[in-house]
């Protein structure tokens, strides 16, 4: 006697090349979320809008502003600090919509390697 699976749960060439259809409808979904985020910008500013930091959506820093009553020659550590914070902000925001755009593509799925 032999098992049957239900029908479309095999392992048959249509199955196959469905499933190949899907990942390349993926891939494009997921290449087209990237571009759209590499076209957006992201903003972030702390110390109060002592500075501010916007990069684009594939991390480069597009611009930096720093309000000169910030700049004091006795406590550059506060302002290094202030930037990486700024900049750092940019990041996770990039980093959490990507996250969020990968996710509704691949349907919470984790692939190896994409993110």
């Amino acid at each position: 006697m032999k098992a049957r699976l239900p029908q479309g749960m095999g392992g048959g060439p249509g199955n196959m090349s469905q499933m190949v259809k899907q990942a390349q409808k993926m891939q494009e979904d997921m290449q087209k979320a990237q571009q759209e985020l590499d076209q957006k910008e992201f903003k972030a500013t702390v110390g109060g809008g002592a500075v501010e930091a916007v990069a684009s959506g594939n991390k480069e820093l597009k611009s930096l502003t720093i309000k000169p009553e910030v700049v004091d020659p006795e406590d550059v550590e506060m302002l290094q600090d202030l930037i990486i914070s700024a900049v750092n902000e940019c990041f996770r925001q990039i980093e959490e919509i990507s996250n969020d755009q990968m996710s509704k593509i691949t349907g919470g799925m984790s692939i190896p390697g994409l993110f």
